[in-house]
């Protein structure tokens, strides 16, 4: 079931790995990073709760979920093979709206199809199943730039905008990984059928743009506490694992390569490096995701998820201060086992607080927790002037003095307060814990 996902994932770590760089490579600087990743997180809070509204009153030939995954890919498929021959900013951007969309369209009926098939006792388990699968694929996401130079390929061979070529043929790749487990996921594990009841609800639900829009509205303002609870915990958790994903590749350069030059040879080792180390801590995450099953049943997924973001946050603030590029695997390991936690845990509170028959919405809404702090950072951290228009605070100038290695301490002490928040949410205790 979770094959799919595994695609879905490796276009996610092909953005993160590379969507940095390749900004860098057309002419951007340090500064304008958050607010050029921006297209990513705003497809995000448009498009998953108003999929996950729509899905959830869907009701026809080709099931309920199947049709998002579906259109989805081939988006995704598209913007994967674009993405690499892009020759400016404006088009990385554009790009980027492209390749998004369709992520944010398979994604969040793959997170509601968990809930869909699996009984309520199931889900925590059925969720770090889905937790290792996004370890494993963007691990190999990752890890692939580095086998192709491993094989042959010169790191240095670029084109006329200074783009690698190895991004160029591991986006390829990815574009066709994507489009072919969805398919074929979506075809070995149907949908099960709608009970009578179900179509009835379905049936007698108004349809529409503005139907979804007044759905979304209302799971807001009905929202169940856990998932309020979660909302301060996200705020923490995603600023600091964007900023990690956006500046970790500059902290490298900086400390263990002593350069901040795109285009130079030792930033592209410094790519390279990073790979190999995110594959590590996905590597970590993957193994973790299933070491974890055992635990979230005798502690609940509440206080096993402040633990790892705890270790994510001290792997975080260690990093920068790294120098050889051997030691950089010990720091990843915290971050390995933040990642595989966050992909897993919060759902699996979530999923047991939320009607059954609105799962699609809320969990779109509960994407809305992960992009407005990533939307937040980039307006705090960053600064764009477009002559007509001057975006951001540019904190990262300002306050950060363009350090990279800053930032990504910054990010640990964040982690730190995710950990901190994420107690407060009781209902991701075991069930016999008492309750607030």
């Amino acid at each position: 079931m979770n094959l799919g996902f595994l695609g879905l994932q490796f276009s996610f770590g092909l953005q993160q790995g590379n969507m940095g760089p390749i900004y860098s490579y057309l002419g951007a600087n340090e500064a304008q990073l958050p607010l050029l990743w921006l297209a990513g997180p705003m497809t995000g809070l448009l498009v998953q709760p108003l999929i996950g509204a729509l899905s959830d009153r869907t009701d026809g030939r080709w099931g309920r979920r199947t049709p998002y995954f579906l259109v989805g890919a081939v988006l995704c498929a598209l913007g994967l093979m674009a993405m690499p021959l892009s020759s400016s900013l404006l088009m990385a951007t554009s790009l980027l709206w492209l390749l998004d969309a369709g992520n944010n369209i398979t994604m969040e009926p793959y997170r509601a199809y968990v809930s869909d098939r699996l009984a309520p006792a199931q889900r925590q388990v059925g969720f770090l199943a889905q937790s290792a699968f996004t370890g494993l694929a963007q691990m190999l996401a990752f890890l692939t730039p580095s086998l192709l130079v491993a094989l042959g390929m010169n790191r240095d061979w670029v084109d006329a905008h200074g783009i690698p070529y190895t991004v160029r043929v591991v986006f390829m790749v990815g574009a066709a990984l994507s489009l072919v487990t969805i398919v074929w996921s979506v075809r070995r594990v149907p949908e099960l059928p709608l009970t009578p009841a179900e179509r009835a609800r379905i049936a007698a639900a108004p349809r529409g743009l503005g139907a979804a829009l007044a759905e979304i509205v209302d799971a807001i303002a009905t929202m169940p506490a856990a998932m309020r609870k979660l909302g301060l915990m996200s705020l923490f958790q995603w600023s600091g694992m964007w900023g990690y994903w956006l500046y970790v590749t500059y902290a490298i350069g900086r400390g263990v390569y002593h350069t901040a030059d795109p285009h130079s040879s030792a930033f592209h080792s410094a790519v390279l490096t990073n790979g190999e180390i995110a594959a590590f801590y996905n590597g970590v995450a993957f193994v973790a995701a299933f070491a974890m099953v055992p635990l979230v049943r005798r502690i609940g997924p509440g206080p096993l998820h402040a633990l790892c973001l705890l270790a994510g946050g001290l792997g975080m603030l260690a990093l920068p201060h790294v120098t050889d590029k051997a030691w950089l695997f010990v720091p990843a390991v915290g971050v390995g086992l933040a990642w595989g936690s966050i992909m897993g845990n919060p759902y699996a509170i979530l999923s047991s607080s939320i009607p059954p028959e609105r799962t699609g919405v809320y969990m779109g809404i509960f994407n809305m927790m992960i992009v407005i702090p990533m939307v937040l950072f980039a307006l705090v951290t960053s600064e764009l002037d477009l002559g007509f228009l001057h975006l951001g605070l540019g904190l990262y100038e300002r306050a950060l003095g363009g350090d990279p290695g800053r930032m990504l301490s910054a990010c640990g002490a964040s982690l730190v307060l995710a950990a901190l928040s994420v107690l407060w949410v009781r209902e991701g205790r075991p069930s016999s814990s008492p309750a607030l």
